[in-house]
């Protein structure tokens, strides 16, 4: 493997949905050895599964639990997907046993709700956390219902996003102390933490009204989306700086003159409807010859389709010059995967984490689950 930010990390991921395994997919990326467990019988419906390896362990086998023990006093970063309580449950306490078992570990746990709290034990979903954290609530058009822009605030951005973070400073504190750690990460104050700037803004013009009603929330003609006239197609708009705004005016072919003044709020609708007509003029394709190249902020709204089609490359979130990320390749997670089948890549892991062999020092029952070979009687 060519030089990364990780490489020679190792991570253990406990196989779940969205935000646990997307901290482990930013992990694999950037060259960290990531596997997964997966738990015997199971079907995977995760995607996010690029760079990464799998075995098969029942956590409630001692000979099984064995093996989790002997990856994790060898590995780096532990990602805990579960809800408060699991992992104790399991006799896998990340402070009374897993932080004893390898000082160094980093045990990185992500819940939806706080660990403290009157949601502390509730299920719940991206849109209940955003919900909680106040974000949900400065979503969406004014007069309709907040509206959830499906799971990437909360499951993404401020939770496996946030999670990977967490992993990242606890490697630099690792690499000053020598001592791992317990990351608690959650998707409320994740997602509360990327609000900052709006929250911030409350008492100044740029967002003191209402949800749908701002400069940035949809409340502006000029940082909009307006329907072109190929149906189903629309432009998006973001001339806030006034010489961005006249480049839009003048590719929109307005003389500033017979347009009130942006200024003043009450003028908003009478211009929103002047921008929506003038859209409706033009296709997207039109209407993009125009704008290309141009200051006016004015971009066509292309859809993930669009993208396939046209090529265009999935590259790793940052690019570093001399220690890049790995390879993104189109039908490997760039835009299709076939997942991880449950069982995939593990054992070689075995063999260069811990020189494992198989039949010497582990065995697999016939539904694939490993088992350490605790001695030569071990029922399999």
């Amino acid at each position: 493997m060519s030089s990364t930010p990780l490489t020679g990390i190792r991570v253990v991921e406990f196989a779940g949905l969205a935000p646990g395994p997307f901290a482990g997919l930013l992990l694999a990326d950037y060259g960290a050895s990531v596997l997964r467990i997966d738990r015997p019988n199971a079907v995977s419906q995760d995607q996010l599964t690029r760079h990464k390896s799998s075995i098969i362990l029942d956590l409630r086998d001692t000979a099984s639990h064995a093996v989790l023990l002997s990856l994790l006093s060898k590995a780096d970063v532990l990602i805990d997907p579960y809800r408060p309580g699991v992992l104790e449950r399991l006799g896998l306490s990340p402070t009374d046993v897993l932080l004893k078992h390898n000082p160094r570990l980093i045990v990185a746990r992500m819940t939806g709700f706080r660990r403290d709290g009157k949601y502390k034990n509730m299920a719940g979903h991206d849109i209940n956390y955003i919900a909680v954290s106040g974000v949900l609530s400065m979503l969406g058009r004014a007069g309709d219902p907040p509206y959830a822009p499906g799971n990437i605030i909360g499951d993404f951005a401020g939770g496996g996003a946030m999670c990977f973070i967490g992993i990242l400073l606890a490697l630099m504190s690792r690499a000053r102390t020598g001592r791992g750690q317990v990351v608690e990460a959650n998707m409320v104050d994740g997602s509360a933490y990327l609000a900052a700037m709006p929250r911030l803004n409350r008492q100044t013009p740029l967002w003191s009204g209402p949800r749908g009603e701002n400069t940035l929330d949809g409340g502006s003609p000029f940082y909009d989306t307006y329907e072109t006239k190929d149906t189903g197609k629309y432009f998006a708009v973001g001339a806030l700086e006034p010489q961005f705004y006249a480049a839009l005016l003048k590719g929109l072919g307005f003389d500033p003159k017979e347009l009130p003044s942006r200024e003043d709020r009450k003028h908003w609708p009478t211009l929103r409807a002047a921008f929506a007509k003038r859209f409706k003029e033009k296709t997207r394709a039109e209407w993009e010859a125009i704008f290309d190249g141009t200051d006016a902020c004015a971009t066509p709204v292309l859809d993930q389709s669009e993208l396939e089609q046209n090529g265009f490359e999935q590259r790793p979130a940052v690019h570093l010059v001399d220690t890049p990320a790995l390879p993104i390749a189109a039908d490997d997670g760039g835009w299709t995967t076939d997942g991880l089948i449950p069982g995939t890549g593990g054992q070689d892991l075995l063999i260069a984490w811990l020189g494992w062999e198989k039949g010497r020092d582990y065995d697999v029952r016939s539904d694939g689950t490993l088992l350490k070979i605790i001695d030569k009687k071990a029922k399999l």
